[in-house]
């Protein structure tokens, strides 16, 4: 049965809208990894894959005066994204072919986006393409991710393997897999995420 949109973007939005107690200190440390990123001269960011603009806001408190834009695949978590960030754009786009030209911003930031993807290695090349100079990546931890869904009672059927989630990496993989492309500067691993700082080569 095809799901409605409440359905598909809550597995988007429902980490951030429902979380409380342990899991929003969690969400709020991985916000806080992010942000101390960014180097606090970036003049402009693009987000790719945004979902519905919860890290946006981070990002937007982070450096406030950079020019910001994000886009997603989703067209409708695109105008949730719009919603919740007033005054910065957001377009629907794939991952795979961003309208953007060579080195076009500053920073370029990707979370919680490559594991969904069929093709995370031309979309790595893609994020490297549009980036003056910084990337930052992240993706969910394994097993730890798997164990903290199933100790939340989540995914059971799927051994807590989040809907959607088709690549798994650990740090040292994903790593790895971003030096491929670039030169890993900084790495941080905020339970249970890796966040992974690099620039290019």
């Amino acid at each position: 049965m095809k799901k409605n949109h409440k359905q598909h973007n809550g597995e988007f939005t429902d980490k951030y809208t429902e979380a409380s107690g342990i899991a929003k200190k969690l969400i709020n440390s991985f916000f806080a990894a992010v942000t101390n990123l960014i180097p606090p001269d970036t003049q402009s960011i693009k987000e790719v894959g945004c979902g519905a603009g919860f890290s946006m806001e981070h990002i937007k408190r982070a450096v406030p005066d950079a020019k910001l834009c994000g886009s997603d695949i989703d067209p409708v978590l695109v105008e949730m994204a719009r919603k919740k960030n007033p005054g910065v754009s957001f377009e629907t786009e794939s991952i795979y072919e961003l309208p953007d030209a060579d080195n076009s911003y500053d920073v370029v930031i990707c979370l919680e986006v490559l594991e969904h993807l069929e093709n995370p290695k031309a979309a790595l090349k893609e994020l490297c393409r549009i980036s003056k100079s910084k990337v930052i990546i992240s993706t969910p931890r394994e097993p730890i991710w798997c164990a903290l869904n199933m100790a939340r009672g989540k995914y059971w059927t799927s051994l807590g393997n989040t809907p959607g989630h088709i690549n798994h990496w650990s740090s040292r993989g994903l790593r790895t897999f971003v030096s491929s492309e670039l030169t890993v500067q900084d790495v941080r691993t905020p339970l249970p995420w890796t966040i992974v700082l690099a620039t290019k080569i």
